[in-house]
């Protein structure tokens, strides 16, 4: 059947619009005033670059080429009248190297209300060595800046990202749902304070993948309110290992549960795969987590449950942890110990530790057999588990 002409010509202008909205219109930072010499502040140029994308109805790249940007704190605000926005970053952006411009602020760079924002390659500098050497000093010294957070936001992904040297957490997702993290790279010295890799709190359906984790404090870090959760394919080490925790700080808390790590390497830390809350009252929990395929080299505590924690002994003496900790499975997870006890379930005398299940287990001391300890905990162990299951 032949269409007359001006349907013809209608059906044509309305597909010529709508791939003039689809293509993504592009603001490149520099032709709006950034320099890439590493010193000029670029900051107004980004925040330039930020409120056309926003505002723009079709599909928006910021791009950042190849350079140095010095930048102070970016808040990068929605909702946006598109939902695809794009941070395409062959540079690097870089934090001041004076701790106190940043150190009360929270944040270096804070995505917030945002929906559909991908950010895809470029190095983070977050120049965080003078804040740790203050730390170090016994000074008294401001917190320090994250140097990346997503906060209340939907639908974000981060591609092929390096965070180097934060003063505070590298990157931090709160309160935000349907997240994709892969081929990260997080690099901070072993010793440098409260600098934890990926933190995730509050958010839901959160992806963590091919990442490389080596940092001060926990390679990521699973807040409270953290659900459907994650993680395959990272190596963690230097740093504290993958964390659930802590837990219980507050008496009123959002639980934790339906969390996968798979497929992870361990090498040199602190911890491997722990779980910690706080030795007082609360109404928190982790349920449903499943720790499989891992392999520690020379881990301090490679398998462990935390209870009792309580820095300082302040607040919490003498108090059994509210956290109700069950269905944890450990699945083949293999390799070596730095100290003699390599399980150690240490769970709250009034909220035992239920439905623990080791399975295919083999972790070794000084090429001998290690220990397990366990406190208030029960469960089952199947196959080859060694040492031999206390539970």
């Amino acid at each position: 059947m032949a269409y007359p002409k001006s349907s013809l010509v209608l059906a044509l202008l309305s597909m010529f619009i709508s791939l003039v909205i689809a293509s993504p219109v592009t603001y490149n930072v520099v032709s709006l005033g950034a320099k890439g010499d590493g010193k000029t502040d670029s900051t107004q140029a980004f925040v330039s670059a930020w409120t056309k994308a926003c505002a723009s109805v079709s599909p928006a790249i910021i791009y950042v080429p190849a350079g140095r940007f010095y930048l102070g704190q970016v808040v990068f605000s929605g909702p946006c009248k598109n939902n695809a926005i794009t941070v395409r970053i062959d540079g690097t952006l870089v934090a001041p190297a004076d701790y106190r411009v940043l150190g009360n602020t929270g944040n270096w760079l804070l995505f917030k209300h945002v929906d559909g924002v991908t950010i895809s390659g470029g190095i983070l500098d977050g120049q965080g060595t003078g804040l740790w050497a203050c730390k170090a000093s016994g000074n008294r010294c401001p917190s320090g800046a994250t140097t990346l957070e997503f906060s209340n936001s939907n639908n974000i992904a981060v591609h092929a990202l390096t965070s180097l040297n934060s003063q505070m957490f590298h990157v931090v997702i709160n309160a935000c749902h349907n997240v994709k993290m892969q081929s990260v790279k997080v690099t901070a010295a072993g010793n440098s304070p409260n600098t934890d890799g990926i933190h995730v709190q509050l958010s839901s359906s959160v992806t963590i993948l091919n990442s490389k984790i080596g940092t001060g404090d926990d390679c990521i870090s699973i807040g409270p309110g953290t659900t459907n959760l994650w993680i395959e394919d990272v190596a963690c080490g230097p740093g504290h290992g993958i964390s659930i925790g802590s837990l219980g700080k507050d008496q009123q808390e959002a639980g934790v549960q339906n969390v996968t790590v798979k497929t992870a390497t361990f090498t040199g830390t602190q911890n491997g795969v722990r779980i910690k809350s706080w030795g007082r009252p609360s109404n928190g929990f982790a349920k449903n987590i499943l720790f499989q395929h891992a392999v520690m080299t020379n881990v301090q505590n490679p398998i462990v449950i935390d209870q009792n924690y309580c820095p300082g002994n302040k607040g919490c003496p003498g108090q059994a942890s509210g956290v109700k900790i069950s269905d944890v499975t450990y699945q083949d997870i293999h390799g070596t110990s730095a100290t003699e006890v390599a399980v150690k379930f240490d769970c709250s005398s009034g909220n035992p530790c239920s439905r623990i299940r080791l399975e295919d287990v083999k972790l070794t001391y000084k090429n001998q057999v290690a220990q397990a300890s366990c406190s208030h905990a029960a469960g089952t162990s199947t196959g080859f588990v060694q040492p031999t299951s206390c539970l």
